[in-house]
């Protein structure tokens, strides 16, 4: 006879959704003693991971087209502006859900736009000087629907 944790292993592996299922369904009942409690712990650690990638994500686009709006005021677009609308949303609907996603948001801030100056430099064909090497935004601008950037031909400024 197999055992329990075979048994919840094979379902993980051949079946996801019947084992989302069948966990919520132990839970539900308090069969704790029945739960898949290994891959329960990994799925959940896994749903913060993808918050924390999901915020960066989004940052990082409003950060890389806040710096085409910018640096490229001729190319200006609809879509540029769409993209950055959308993105702040996701961001701030995140910060909604989750509050404590907050002092990450601040952690992740530097290193996003300095990603995104490399993205834009790709994307533009500007020279890395173009750019300020710190932001110019702060974050609240960078989530501020208010909040959209002049034309500058300074770098740093």
């Amino acid at each position: 006879m197999p055992s329990l944790k075979t048994d919840n292993q094979t379902l993980y592996e051949t079946d996801y959704l019947q084992w989302i299922e069948k966990t919520v369904e132990k839970l539900q009942s308090q069969d704790y003693g029945n739960v898949d409690w290994e891959n329960l712990i990994e799925e959940i650690e896994d749903i913060g991971r993808s918050e924390r990638r999901s915020l960066k994500s989004n940052l990082l686009v409003v950060l890389l087209h806040l710096l085409k709006w910018q640096f490229q005021p001729e190319r200006r677009s609809g879509s540029w502006e769409g993209s950055i609308v959308e993105h702040r949303r996701r961001v701030r609907e995140a910060l909604s859900d989750s509050p404590s996603l907050q002092p990450y948001l601040e952690t992740i801030f530097a290193d996003c736009y300095a990603q995104a100056v490399k993205q834009a430099k790709a994307e533009t064909g500007l020279s890395l000087e173009t750019f300020p090497i710190l932001s110019p935004y702060s974050l609240s601008e960078v989530i501020d629907d208010n909040f959209l950037p002049r034309f500058t031909t300074e770098s740093g400024q």
